[in-house]
């Protein structure tokens, strides 16, 4: 495993340095001396996008940013980014943006894709019985290490600013709603719930892991945090998003099923029930709460 992991950083090394050229899955995979089909899995695997959907996610947050912090036309951006043309481009980039470079210039709001990558050398090979006696509500201390993974799993949660969410993850460690998971000093899952609602209003694991049985460790912990309330919901990507890395699968593969369209933040989500979450004998069934426009998170009123 520490192998792959090196291959893999040293792949996006290479795939950071060469963003500009749209580097790829033939020539990352000569840089670090594997076939273009052994790397492609090890690439997969491990960070949980092709090398496509990376490279691709990678230049649109670099032009992303152009777009808000400099005065270069268009055209230049798009050129920078590995485009042949402006109109190639702004499909693209309103397809995962849900608004065209020109507009995303004018209301000068960067919020990225994808930030780069950055791996745990040396994971540990915990049970899941493991994960689940380590998951800890989160502590003003453990905020450097929560945001490391939250630029992890950005891909996630569209429109998410950091200044704003910094302020609702204060207030969410201050009221016992933020719970956390590390291996050894590398924070590995996150999530936050609030308890008037049901709802959990973040959940990030670590790419490497996400195949060790955390997301449900996290999500019983929650419903035990969340006893009082006949559903846990939590909101994601719309079905045939293009911006979505695979997200909504996830939850489906927890067995959280679909519920209403939402418009959240400008942005087209929906609403996920998990169906195992049931009272308890004995608990009072309690009205279905109305959806609340929280994402990425929202602290309690």
């Amino acid at each position: 495993m520490p192998k792959t992991i090196q291959t893999v950083m040293a792949a996006i090394d290479c795939i950071e340095s060469r963003l500009h050229e749209k580097p790829d899955l033939e020539t990352v995979a000569a840089a670090v001396h594997y076939s273009k089909y052994h790397f492609h899995r090890m690439f997969t695997d491990t960070v949980g996008l092709t090398i496509h959907d990376y490279v691709q996610r990678r230049q649109l947050t670099e032009a992303a940013k152009r777009l808000v912090f400099s005065d270069r036309p268009i055209l230049e951006i798009a050129l920078a980014a590995g485009y042949e043309s402006q109109q190639s481009f702004t499909d693209i980039f309103t397809a995962m943006y849900k608004k065209s470079p020109r507009r995303y210039r004018e209301e000068e709001k960067f919020y990225p894709l994808q930030l780069r990558y950055i791996l745990n050398e040396h994971p540990a090979a915990l049970r899941v019985n493991d994960w689940r006696e380590q998951i800890v509500p989160a502590v003003k201390e453990d905020i450097p290490g929560w945001m490391e993974l939250v630029r992890l799993v950005i891909d996630g949660f569209p429109h998410l600013q950091e200044e704003q969410y910094l302020k609702q993850l204060r207030e969410a460690i201050r009221r016992g709603q933020a719970l956390i998971l590390k291996d050894a000093d590398t924070t590995i899952g996150i999530m936050v719930f609030r308890r008037a609602t049901g709802s959990i209003d973040f959940l990030g694991i670590h790419p490497q892991y996400r195949r060790s049985g955390i997301a449900k460790a996290f999500c019983e912990k929650a419903r035990q945090e969340l006893a009082p309330s006949a559903q846990i919901s939590v909101t994601t990507f719309r079905a045939g998003d293009r911006a979505d890395t695979g997200h909504r699968a996830f939850w489906q593969s927890l067995g959280f099923t679909e519920a209403e369209l939402l418009v959240e933040f400008g942005y087209p989500t929906q609403r996920f029930i998990w169906q195992d979450a049931r009272p308890r004998p004995g608990q009072p069934v309690p009205q279905k709460p109305q959806p609340k426009r929280c994402r990425p998170m929202r602290p309690d009123k």
